[in-house]
């Protein structure tokens, strides 16, 4: 039997008693109101993106008569978007993965240069947390008092502060739920609608789903929602290299730590502000870690340390870690915007934008789409000549009525009818659609075809506006039965 060394024992000692945590609950994290310029973008940033979530249902767009007067709406009842000016159809929904795939890319570069930027100061998580903390200290006071007040016995002054908070956190979450919804559903309508008890069961639900999980995750779960629940921070390494730009503590100015105004050492004085200030509760000393999120309020937390003491500002600060490394080597080292990653990502970014802009700006106003009658599969005639039968939809994709001329190619001497319609064939069908919609009629098409391959022969609807010369194409077949015509 082998002998543990002393060491193993040791180790295995401390890992048992580590499991004893590994379960533990979670230490809540109580951040300290800072002030300084990073505080100041962060409040511009908040109120600028809470302001264009809760007003942007409320703008009004004139698109004519019959039509939403909502800037941006997605309608589902009437598989509509609108976008000001702009009106996209289910057909469109290709458009859409081209916008996520522009989101993404630009995730990746603003990343690979400026660290977890999105998540520190747009990031919908971190916006409306930060408006709850806001609220928190608002009503039970700085970090201090919060802590003291949590730590004792609950009596009348702790719990109506509670109770007020979570009221005001309950009224932020509701209005955030329902101005979910008015994206969805016409912001004035719905909200009457929703207060005289008449809007429909989806609205209620989904409103007071929204309303939860906002009270819920910006209220309670917090930092656990950047650290545990978000897939961001694991595979954000993948787009940092020693060129990006993070909150990083300037080590070699810091250390050694030194207590009070001693300037013996370095110029960190080791008072914990910095932690204190952090939403996540992480020490920026220690390095970059998964739980930063890149707000830099330690850094507004230090810089008023800094005055205090009489010390250089800015010993936490955004930089590059080639750059630090070079100053704690004593020289100078240029910043790289450009370079392989972000050339690529750039690259990448500009032919993803030139792509969405010539395909929305090239987007056609017309559709077609033809099936072909599975049963009969073709008809017979007494006149020699085989008939299939076929269902055309035409979108109309204007504000404007249209008529439509429709003829076959590849099919010589076709005829087309409308079927229950005029029963005399013609080589031209004329058929009028209605403004923005989707219109339906069931097309007859007789002819000899010249040959068919396997009972089948390739032919084109041709469907072309008679007013502006537009026109469409859609490839189809001709069927009939083998060895027909020989």
């Amino acid at each position: 039997m082998s002998r543990i060394s002393k060491e193993d024992r040791r180790l295995q000692i401390e890992h048992e008693a580590a499991g004893d945590h590994l379960f533990a609950n979670r230490l809540r994290v109580y951040p300290k109101t800072v002030h300084g310029r990073v505080r100041q973008v962060k409040w511009a940033i908040l109120i600028v993106c809470l302001g264009i979530y809760y007003l942007l249902p409320w703008l009004r767009w004139n698109r004519g008569p019959g039509h939403p007067t909502q800037a941006v709406l997605l309608d589902i009842s009437h598989e509509r978007f609108y976008f000001f000016n702009m009106e996209l159809w289910p057909q469109d929904i290709w458009l859409l993965a081209g916008l996520l795939i522009l989101g993404a890319v630009t995730l990746f570069l603003v990343t690979s240069l400026f660290g977890r930027l999105w998540c520190g100061y747009t990031c919908p998580q971190t916006v409306w947390t930060d408006l709850f903390m806001w609220v928190e200290r608002w009503v039970e006071g700085d970090r201090n008092e919060r802590m003291q007040r949590d730590a004792q016995p609950l009596n009348a002054d702790t719990i109506w502060k509670k109770v007020l908070k979570h009221t005001i956190w309950m009224g932020i979450a509701f209005w955030t739920g329902g101005a979910w919804i008015m994206y969805y559903v016409d912001a004035p309508t719905v909200t009457l609608q929703f207060w005289t008890l008449s809007a429909s069961t989806q609205v209620y639900f989904f409103t007071g789903l929204f309303t939860a999980t906002t009270y819920l995750l910006a209220g309670w779960a917090r930092e656990q929602v950047c650290t545990y629940m978000c897939p961001w921070p694991r595979f954000q390494s993948a787009m940092l290299d020693d060129q990006s730009f993070t909150v990083t503590y300037q080590a070699w100015r810091g250390e050694p730590r030194t207590r009070g105004k001693a300037r013996s050492g370095g110029d960190c004085i080791d008072c914990g502000a910095c932690v204190t200030a952090c939403p996540t509760g992480i020490d920026i000393r220690d390095g970059i870690q998964l739980e930063c999120i890149n707000c830099g309020l330690c850094i507004d937390a230090c810089n008023h340390v800094m005055n205090r003491t009489k010390r250089d500002p800015w010993l936490i600060t955004w930089d590059t870690e080639a750059r630090q490394n070079a100053k704690k080597a004593g020289r100078s080292e240029p910043i790289r915007i450009f370079r392989p990653r972000t050339i690529i990502y750039l690259s990448v970014l500009v032919i993803a934008m030139a792509g969405m802009t010539t395909a929305l700006l090239t987007r056609s106003t017309l559709g077609l789409s033809v099936q072909r009658d599975r049963a009969p599969v073709f008809v017979p005639l007494a006149s020699g000549e085989l008939r299939n039968g076929y269902t055309l939809k035409i979108a109309n994709k204007t504000q404007t009525e249209s008529s439509f001329d429709l003829t076959v190619d590849g099919l010589p001497g076709a005829g087309l009818v409308v079927a229950e319609g005029d029963p005399k064939p013609e080589p031209v069908l004329h058929l009028p659609s209605n403004a923005d919609e989707v219109d339906s009629f069931r097309v007859l098409v007789t002819g000899r075809p010249v040959s068919l391959v396997n009972g089948s022969q390739p032919i084109e609807f041709i469907l072309r506006d008679t007013a502006t010369g537009r026109q469409t194409v859609y490839r189809s077949t001709f069927m009939g039965p083998q060895g027909y015509g020989k």
